[in-house]
């Protein structure tokens, strides 16, 4: 019985009790909660259902749960209901019923934990887009693991998702990049304002390979070469680092497109048209305040060029018009002005700035004995994805990336992520299944049979609290796709590799010597591989390999 279907079991069951005694069950809840107590010594689960509903019944909360404990106690697959404090429930699952999860999960597969939450929803993803003017920094690192890993999330539930980056070749930071090319292929200092490192030193000879004749060019079109030949090799290096590091992309959308195809000029012209959009000072302005914005933007700048947010609001509409319900963009820790302009740009169309969603991700350091790492070998200024995998690894790169809330800063040990003990989390994790994978080849040499388990043999604690745990990844799974956050399947795969190598600790799963293979040992085995299961479900849905031996 999984908490799913002991929450199901507990609503049938109150609904019942509560219409035997007339009371009013219509105060019940849609759906009802069940959680592990943090004490098992309390049970396998407890739930405040009684709390929740027995004043709005017309009774009190005590004598609702000791009626809940009395009809649940009657139920198959229930070993005990014990009524605590003021109306909690604790309840005992009887061994084979909660023996069902383990069923559930090797029928499950790589299926197990998906759900259809999401069902029918198309979602655009944006992530990473960072600008081509050089490798990926820390930031935008994060980004690619963190929101591949809601890509895989979502799509667990059902959701259609279109991983899509954002190509930025419009605009000043593109002119500053091919001038520092064309600096750095004369020989000559940075410009104010423009890109070092050796990677720019890099791509400028590219360049000059490509074309020989370059430097003999007049100045305009000299730039004009190194601008699209060096943004075309800068994107190619961005594409095959993101590759190598696991992350791959459905929509490669450049921002340029918006303004050769007049959809930024159609934006702004439909806003003019609505009213949304007015002079003053010789600018147009957006009233974004009107639709809950902390202040009206700029959309087109006195001199007649677009603001950047003019490209913003047309991408808005080319979403829209492709068919998505919603528009995930996540962003660097200095854009949090977007969430209030994009959701009104949103609303500016007369549209629901709830198709609009804006994750905000904060920054990441690099920490060695103790002390900040600051410096790339190759950007010559920020630490960059290149940098990190080089130092620890893809593995533990994306799970160090991946495992803290992205609202929060975090400091990445490179000592700790390197290391191959229980310490380093993503090592932990991945060695549980390495370990498990061991077993079963084992179980396969020793010829223990796997058909039929019976699963009231697993009675033994680290038995139940193993089985239990494998039962809360489905709604860990879906927790983490509503809430969008990753870092919660992370965290979920630490408690279960511990619950794992708790319960290894404390039973034997095979059999010693001269014995022969018994039930024991296939209920234990049919346990061992479900655990195999949910760790690599898990660590598949955050793109880190499950290790078969380390």
């Amino acid at each position: 019985m999984t908490p799913a279907d002991l929450a199901e079991l507990l609503h049938a069951t109150t609904a019942k009790v509560l219409a035997e005694r007339g009371l009013d069950a219509s105060v019940l809840p849609e759906t009802l909660t069940v959680e592990r107590p943090r004490n098992p010594e309390h049970g396998d689960y407890a739930t405040n259902v009684a709390m929740q509903v027995a004043k709005k019944a017309g009774t009190a909360p005590r004598d609702l749960a000791g009626w809940l404990a009395t009809a649940l106690a009657e139920t198959d697959g229930i070993d005990s209901a014990d009524v605590a404090g003021p109306g909690f429930l604790n309840i005992r699952l009887a061994a084979d019923a909660q023996g069902q999860i383990v069923a559930d999960v090797l029928a499950g597969g790589t299926a197990y934990g998906n759900a259809g939450t999401l069902a029918g929803t198309r979602i655009n993803l944006e992530f990473v887009s960072a600008n081509p003017t050089g490798p990926i920094h820390l930031g935008g690192t994060r980004w690619a693991a963190v929101g591949d890993a809601l890509g895989r999330i979502l799509t667990t539930q059902g959701a259609e998702v279109t991983r899509e980056y954002y190509f930025n070749d419009h605009g000043e930071q593109i002119d500053r990049f091919a001038r520092s090319l064309v600096a750095s292929a004369l020989g000559e200092p940075t410009p104010e304002n423009g890109y070092a490192g050796a990677y720019i030193v890099e791509i400028a000879n590219q360049v000059i390979e490509r074309r020989p004749d370059v430097l003999t060019l007049p100045a305009a079109e000299r730039q004009e070469v190194f601008r699209s030949i060096g943004v075309d090799l800068m994107f190619a290096h961005i594409k095959r680092t993101l590759h190598e590091f696991g992350v791959d992309f459905d929509v490669y959308f450049h921002e340029n497109s918006l303004f050769e195809s007049g959809a930024v000029e159609r934006a702004v012209e439909t806003l003019k048209a609505s009213g949304n959009l007015y002079p003053k000072d010789g600018a147009w302005w957006l009233e974004s305040t009107r639709f809950g914005d902390d202040k009206d933007r700029v959309v087109i700048k006195s001199d007649g060029n677009a603001a950047y947010i003019a490209g913003d609001i047309a991408y808005f509409q080319d979403k829209r018009g492709r068919g998505f319900d919603l528009n995930i963009y996540m962003l660097g820790a200095d854009h949090h002005g977007y969430i209030g302009r994009l959701k009104a740009a949103a609303a500016a169309f007369d549209d629901d700035p709830d198709t609009v969603e804006v994750l905000i991700g904060q920054m990441v350091n690099l920490v060695r004995d103790g002390k900040a790492v600051k410096m790339s070998k190759r950007a010559g200024t920020v630490v960059t994805l290149d940098d990190l995998v080089e130092m620890i690894g893809v593995d533990a790169a994306r799970y160090s990336l991946v495992r803290s809330s992205v609202d929060t800063s975090i400091d990445i040990d490179l000592e700790l992520w390197a290391s191959e003990g229980n310490e380093n989390p993503v090592y932990y994790v991945q060695y549980a299944h390495a370990r498990l994978s061991s077993i079963l080849r084992s179980a396969r040499d020793l010829a223990v049979p796997t058909a039929d388990p019976d699963f009231a043999l697993l009675t033994s604690d680290q038995e139940g609290d193993l089985i239990r745990t494998l039962g809360e990844y489905p709604r860990v799974v879906a927790s983490a796709a509503s809430l969008r956050e990753p870092h919660r399947i992370a965290r979920y795969l630490e408690e279960l590799a511990g619950a794992y190598h708790r319960f290894y600790g404390a039973n034997r799963v095979l059999p010693q010597g001269d014995e022969d293979p018994a039930p024991i040992h296939t209920a234990r085995l049919a346990l061992c591989r479900a655990s195999r299961q949910v760790l690599a479900n898990g660590l598949g849905l955050l793109g880190v390999s499950a290790p078969e031996q380390m």
